[in-house]
């Protein structure tokens, strides 16, 4: 990241000229955000010059114009590649663009993935729903363990990359939410209902816990949290409907912050 702050500083027109707004880096793609429609000439980015780039490790930069940018970083529409390719691949093995996230510590993720996969232990013929499924990294374990999987996602670009991490999964583009009469006709004739949730922040919507609860009942579901009141508030319900909790795992996720993410394994009791 460094070595790319002082390379642009030395390539970028000045401001206002390029009126750089945010700078983000997905593992080896890095996009450059500028609050315009319209941004000087980057002739200083020839290719001799990005081979600085490739030296300590990107492999793709962009440039996004999205004159709204704040609270929302990325917008559908503006997106040009400066240089490089456009995915990558992840410690994970996985194909990631520009705006995938990123654990910062990729061996904890895969416990948290571990630790799901042997509580769900996914087999042939058991239909495992995964929402907010990102780009595919539990998806892929579901399928490879020869299980029927459905995955919602509603980042374009995560689902397409989705589809080619996991592609004997079913993915759907939308909100969970949005996506409801969907995953109510792909609930019948299962022989084992798994679920796994991976949800934002603000955790899971009601709707979305009642199908959970009421309608598609999994025997087993593990339930990945970066909100221990958002989680807490989930738990209260999932358990009110007959599911008891065996297992609350933390992850620190991201060190010296006070955020932990929480791994949660519950079981229908009733």
């Amino acid at each position: 990241m460094r070595a790319l702050v002082r390379w642009l500083m030395q390539v970028l027109p000045p401001y206002p000229l390029f009126p750089l707004a945010f700078l983000v880096q997905s593992g080896a793609q890095a996009t450059l955000i500028v609050k315009s429609h319209r941004v000087a000439s980057l002739d200083g980015l020839s290719v001799a010059a990005c081979e600085a780039l490739a030296a300590v490790g990107l492999e793709g930069l962009w440039l996004h114009r999205h004159p709204a940018a704040g609270r929302r970083l990325f917008a559908r529409n503006g997106w040009q590649l400066l240089w490089g390719r456009p995915r990558s691949r992840d410690a994970l093995g996985l194909i990631y663009g520009p705006t995938a996230f990123q654990q910062l510590i990729p061996v904890l993720y895969r416990q948290a993935l571990d630790a799901a996969e042997a509580f769900l232990a996914p087999q042939a013929g058991d239909g495992l729903a995964d929402l907010y499924c990102g780009i595919g990294a539990s998806l892929s374990r579901w399928t490879a363990r020869g299980a029927r999987v459905l995955g919602v996602e509603l980042g374009g670009e995560a689902v397409e990359c989705a589809r080619l991490n996991a592609p004997w999964a079913e993915v759907l583009r939308g909100k969970c939410v949005d996506r409801l009469p969907q995953l109510r006709d792909w609930t019948p004739s299962r022989k084992s209902r798994l679920l796994y949730l991976n949800p934002p922040r603000t955790g899971l919507e009601p709707e979305i816990l009642e199908w959970a609860t009421e309608q598609f009942r999994p025997e087993r579901l593990a339930y990945l949290s970066c909100s221990a009141g958002t989680l807490s508030r989930d738990l209260q319900g999932l358990t009110a409907a007959g599911y008891a909790v065996e297992a609350l795992q933390p992850y620190d996720f991201f060190p010296q912050t006070h955020h932990v993410e929480t791994l949660a394994l519950l079981r229908r009791a009733v």
